[in-house]
């Protein structure tokens, strides 16, 4: 049960509904980052988002993401994986330094070097792949902040397979939508 006298069970969404005028941009900049161009594929932006939240420790977000994340064909377990040895983990080794820098850039990003940028650039990276990475993981860790701040619990498994399955059919604007009152559940 969420902290929100106004709705118990509340999920994202439903907290983004409460004001439409930050909720909607907030959707939106998730279909834009999640979902539009990206030198990531949609799978990797949503397996970055899942890690970052599992570090966090915020299992709405970690478990959500990652069910979408396999949805786009993520091996499931992956996170587990990488959450235990990074450097063991079955991911490419062009994604690995990727995952690296986020995993420093969440934990201590007042450390930061151009020698982690340049980690991503020798594993064949661009400056936009960077970018998007470090919005990854900023996104999420506000998404995780707002979700553990308001006390959203993690989805059921039927609810989860349902949220995986809109996320990849019909991404964050389906969100954005919802947030507007255009749709609803």
């Amino acid at each position: 049960m969420s902290f929100l006298r106004s709705n118990p069970d509340a999920d994202l969404k439903a907290v983004l509904r409460l004001d439409p005028a930050l909720g909607g941009p907030f959707a939106q900049y998730h279909e834009a980052l999640l979902r539009g161009p990206s030198p990531f594929t949609e799978g990797e932006r949503e397996l970055i988002g899942a890690y970052v939240s599992a570090l966090n420790g915020c299992d709405f977000c970690h478990t959500e993401h990652e069910a979408v994340a396999e949805t786009f064909g993520v091996e499931a377990g992956l996170v587990e994986a990488l959450l235990s040895d990074l450097a063991t983990a079955p991911v490419s080794d062009k994604l690995r330094p990727v995952l690296r820098y986020v995993a420093k850039l969440n934990e201590t990003p007042s450390r930061m070097t151009q020698g982690d940028a340049d980690a991503v650039f020798t594993a064949g990276w661009d400056d936009v792949a960077l970018y998007h990475a470090a919005s990854i993981c900023a996104l999420f860790n506000m998404n995780n902040r707002i979700v553990d701040g308001l006390g959203i619990p993690a989805h059921g498994a039927a609810k989860l397979a349902e949220t995986a399955a809109r996320l990849n059919r019909d991404g964050y604007a389906s969100t954005a939508a919802f947030v507007s009152g255009e749709w609803t559940e």
